[in-house]
């Protein structure tokens, strides 16, 4: 995934909108690139602007995504346990 911005982007008005469109695509693979993508986006914007809050919301969110994955599954469902995150150290030991 790249970091660089659209071209079409330049000097256009910052949106939520343009903050959720990136959004979208987090995943714990692309987490930390969408994070600068979106620090980009929104800076220079003033601290109270409705995109800039959004934004570094949304930057912690990916900050975390990106550090410890994603949990799978659904935490209390009975009879089903969570997936391991990646993070995990005991990711990938498998009793042979």
């Amino acid at each position: 995934m790249s970091e660089a911005e659209h071209p079409s982007r330049a000097g256009q008005q910052v949106t939520v909108e343009d903050v959720r469109a990136l959004m979208g695509a987090s995943t714990p693979h692309f987490a930390l690139q969408l994070r600068n993508r979106i620090r980009r986006l929104i800076q220079g914007l003033p601290a109270d602007h409705p995109a800039r809050l959004e934004g570094e919301r949304e930057i912690a969110r990916l900050d975390a995504l990106g550090v410890s994955g994603e949990v799978r599954g659904h935490r209390g469902e009975p009879g089903l346990e969570p997936l391991a995150s990646v993070s995990d150290p005991g990711f990938g030991d498998h009793a042979a």
